[in-house]
């Protein structure tokens, strides 16, 4: 055959070793007569086949031949052993992996024995090929290599070298899970402990490691794995002292074979030219030396760490910024509340004389009197609202405010709003349009809120617009409500469109009949559309005119129709505008009819106790107290009929009063009427839940007080008839509901007797007297809600639905309704980790009683007077009375109300 051997011809001694490149030159030149094999001359034709198969190769290929496993292999299989080369050449190879041979032994033998080849991929040796015990792997088969005579004669290996794959595998798997297990978001020390940890996942190329983080003018340990964290130091001023004269003193092994470690790695984090953040102590692999690979490894880790420790360090000052704004925040809250008593008392010391007098004396002033006074009590009552608007915003800021829908004639509604400014627009001669046809559907808005947003739009409008009109028109969109207020005025700019509803601001340049306000109106009219769910937005264009269109949803409602949809003066109030006239002058005086009850007058402002006194003198016996402790001083010498205190005093405040007053026996039956001008309800709130009678804010009109006055006595006195009350009080005057517009307090309300399955009044007690629980079997009801305020809605349309069903007294059902909603809302707001994200609600009606129960699965924060809601507390106190459980799975709120009372112990769970 031309070109190579004839199957039955052997190479000569000159052609064995001619293709093998320097390794076939080393092994023509080696004395194979000293070798188990014999000199060259003397090989069978299989050996001298397999010897030139091999050197021909350029795949790493070995042949060990005869028992004494004699090697032949070729140059690229050389560079795999290393410095054991060209020293294998001809030797046993047992002898020259003697070291990795427990490993090759079982497959070399098998090969030879068996007759049967061997893979492995990915097998471990341990070689000393530099010096050391080293650490490789090899994907390897094993296969018997045949003599002449047909049987097994020696083993033929195909070998390849894949170290470095697996060790980049196994490291980048270690990065991964660094990176992955990170500890608890802005917490620098469990952010390194969890990542340390992960180091523990490969130990053969991080045997040991430390991380140490800077603070306090050098370096402290934050965690260690794979060694005795008391061998290294706790501190250090720099990245030199981290470790041990000898890093085998720390006495770690490491490597496949379990070797000491004697070597390891400082690596900063970050760049060492004083933007790091620590530094990264890491053990070497006694098995491998520490090469440019093994350097990036380290380089990477290194990275990670400095990264992980920078983003929480971040973010921990990022949460120390929103803290500070949060305290900044509450900070500016508490102003509010404070500056308001500031603020409230003087005006009503200002408004209530002025108005009084306009009342009572106005007729037979000199004009020029009369028009100063009027003048005052426009301004005053001015400088009222704007106090109003920033109290307003200081509420919905804070999260106090919530909308409750009921079902309103919103066209008939919006219309009359307008009307209230018609007279306004038509004095600045503008031409007022009103399109608000019937909306031919059951619509829901809060009727005190859309107040407000309807007349600051148009109120805004007037003020604005010089010449031709201002158009206000209501539409339905599909389940939309669409208010649009458009006016031919200045228009604004396209600059400070994106800033028109920020609070405080106010365009630059523009001209306006006023420049009267606060800046909050139209902050305050996008506060109060987004609590309807819906979105307001204006387009406008300089010189033309401006277009504000408001978009809310129909929705469903949130309390029961037929509250009053008129516009009051509270809502007035939250509108700026310059042009309204005096309201509506108070009544004549109502006559002295008790000159003998005795009314305990307590402020600590001197002008309060004289406008008191000359206020109420004419109606009964009053005493004045500067404080509490000289009220009560007062009291024990000379119990009065009533107290009417302040809330903010120095010394004993109201609320200290208030308490030593309903714990003693002898006082606890006074009644207390409590003055505030403190910002929210958080006053009311904490005044019922002590036992106040009523609560008035100033300024106030001088007839309310006198009227919640007469009512307060008139009830102590027994004078209106008997009246089925909760525990916690008289639900006719305890509170104002939700949605704002306030019920009567003059006189109780009575209920009507219930009829058809509750049955006549009550056995045993007098004719006339009203039963608003029903005598029927118990109706129960449990629901189970997500923590979430948007399940507010769909609780109360259910206990409506239940209360209706059960024949409830409707105003006994109202307030139940919003207490219920009340305590739910507070288990969603309140409840901190829930281990469950819902809340459970249940209910039941029946037996003259009624008790709901609303149970969260967090753990309630610490909690203050002020973190309450306001009227949903005072309703749940007034309605009945209340328990609250907590424990560390959830806290369980139960309103009872009814008559007999639940046994001891009962809840709905």
């Amino acid at each position: 055959m031309s070109g190579g051997l004839h199957p039955s011809a052997s190479p000569g001694d000159d052609e064995l070793f001619r293709d093998g490149g320097e390794n076939g030159r080393l092994m023509a030149a080696f004395d194979w007569s000293t070798t188990p094999v014999g000199p060259v001359s003397g090989w069978p034709v299989s050996l001298r086949h397999a010897v030139r198969t091999v050197l021909a190769s350029r795949f790493p290929m070995i042949l060990a031949w005869g028992p004494g496993y004699t090697q032949f292999y070729n140059d690229a299989y050389a560079t795999l052993i290393g410095a054991k080369h060209p020293g294998a050449i001809g030797d046993d190879l047992r002898v020259t992996l003697a070291e990795g041979w427990a490993a090759l032994q079982e497959p070399v033998e098998h090969a030879m024995a068996a007759r049967e080849a061997s893979w492995f991929p990915q097998l471990l040796l341990l070689l000393e090929r530099a010096g050391y015990r080293e650490e490789t792997y090899f994907t390897v088969s094993h296969a018997p290599a045949y003599g002449d005579d047909g049987r097994v004669a020696g083993m033929h290996a195909v070998c390849t070298e894949v170290t470095r794959q697996v060790l980049a595998e196994r490291r980048q798997r270690l990065l991964h899970d660094v990176a992955t297990s990170t500890g608890r978001l802005g917490d620098e020390t469990a952010t390194v402990t969890a990542m340390t940890a992960a180091l523990a996942g490969d130990p053969l190329d991080v045997p040991f490691a430390a991380v140490y983080l800077t603070g306090d003018g050098g370096l402290r340990r934050a965690a260690t794995v794979g060694c005795d964290a008391g061998l290294l130091p706790e501190v250090a001023a720099s990245p030199g002292e981290l470790l041990p004269a000898a890093v085998a003193d720390l006495g770690v092994s490491g490597g496949p074979s379990g070797d000491p470690v004697t070597e390891a790695a400082v690596l900063p984090l970050g760049s060492p030219d004083g933007d790091g953040v620590g530094a990264l102590v890491v053990g070497v692999n006694p098995n491998r030396a520490l090469d440019e690979e093994y350097r990036s490894f380290h380089e990477l880790l290194a990275g990670q760490f400095a990264a992980a420790v920078r983003n929480a360090r971040a973010y921990a000052e990022e949460r120390a910024r929103a803290e500070a704004l949060a305290e900044l925040d509450q900070a500016k809250t508490t102003f509010f509340a404070n500056v308001s008593h500031e603020l409230r008392t003087p005006l009503t010391l200002l408004l209530g004389p002025i108005a009084d007098t306009l009342a009572d004396a106005g007729p037979g002033l000199p004009p020029d009197v009369r028009e100063s006074l009027t003048l005052a009590l426009r301004n005053g009552q001015r400088l009222q609202r704007l106090v109003n608007d920033l109290l307003e915003f200081v509420s919905i800021e804070a999260g106090r405010a919530s909308a409750v829908r009921v079902e309103t004639d919103v066209a008939a509604f919006t219309a009359e709003l307008a009307g209230v400014l018609r007279a306004a627009a038509e004095r600045a001669g503008l031409r007022l349009t009103v399109d608000c046809p019937p909306l031919g559907r059951p619509a829901h808005v809060d009727p005190r809120m859309w107040e407000k947003v309807v007349l600051n739009l148009v109120a805004n409008a007037v003020k604005y617009t010089f010449v031709g009109g201002i158009d206000v028109a209501l539409r339905a969109d599909d389940d939309d409500l669409v208010l649009r207020v458009s006016d031919t005025g200045v228009g604004i700019p396209a600059a400070e469109l994106p800033h028109l509803f920020e609070r405080f601001h106010r365009g630059l340049g523009t001209a306006a009949r006023s420049r009267e306000g606060t800046g909050l109106g139209l902050a305050l009219v996008r506060e109060l559309v987004a609590l309807h769910g819906g979105d307001v937005t204006a387009t406008s264009q300089p010189g033309v005119g401006s277009t504000f269109t408001v978009r809310v949803p129909s929705g469903a409602p949130d309390a029961p129709a037929g509250a009053p949809a008129v516009p009051s003066p509270a809502a007035r109030g939250g509108v700026v505008t310059p042009w309204d006239g005096v309201p509506d002058e108070a009544g004549p005086r109502t006559p002295a009819t008790s000159p003998g009850t005795c009314v305990l007058v307590v402020d600590d402002n001197a002008d309060m106790r004289a406008y008191l006194t000359r206020l109420l003198s004419p109606l009964w016996t009053v005493r004045t107290a500067a404080d509490g402790q000289e009220a009560l001083a007062g009291v024990a010498a000379d119990r009065p009929d009533v107290v009417v205190t302040d809330v903010m005093m120095p010394g004993l405040d109201g609320f200290g009063l208030l308490r030593a007053l309903r714990a003693d026996p002898a006082t606890r039956a006074v009644p207390v009427v409590m003055l505030t001008a403190r910002a929210g309800q958080e006053a009311a709130v904490e005044g019922f839940d002590a036992g106040v009678d009523d609560y008035l804010a100033k300024p106030f009109e001088s007839a309310e007080l006198i009227g919640r006055l007469r009512a307060v006595l008139d009830r102590t006195a027994g004078r209106t008839g008997p009246v089925i009350r909760p525990a916690g009080g008289d639900p006719a005057t305890a509170a104002p509901p939700l949605d704002g517009h306030p019920r009567p307090t003059a006189t109780p309300r009575p209920r009507p007797p219930m009829t058809g399955p509750a049955g006549p009044a009550l056995a045993g007690r007098p004719a006339g007297v009203d039963r608003p629980y029903p005598a029927r079997a118990p109706l129960r009801r449990h629901w189970r809600f997500p923590a979430s305020t948007s399940a507010i809605p769909a609780l109360r349309r259910r206990l409506r639905a239940l209360f209706t069903e059960a024949g409830l007294d409707d105003d006994l059902a109202y307030d139940l309704v919003l207490a219920a909603c009340e305590a739910a809302t507070n288990a969603i707001e309140h409840a901190q980790d829930p281990a469950e994200p819902f809340i459970d609600v249940g209910a039941e009606v029946g037996d003259g009683r009624v008790e709901v129960a609303v149970r969260d699965y967090g753990r309630w924060r610490e909690r203050v007077a002020s973190m309450d809601r306001g009227r949903g507390s005072m309703l749940m106190r007034a309605v009945g009375e209340i328990t609250a459980t907590p424990s560390p799975a959830g806290t369980t709120v139960v309103i009872r109300a009814g008559d007999p009372p639940l046994p001891s112990g009962k809840s709905l769970r």
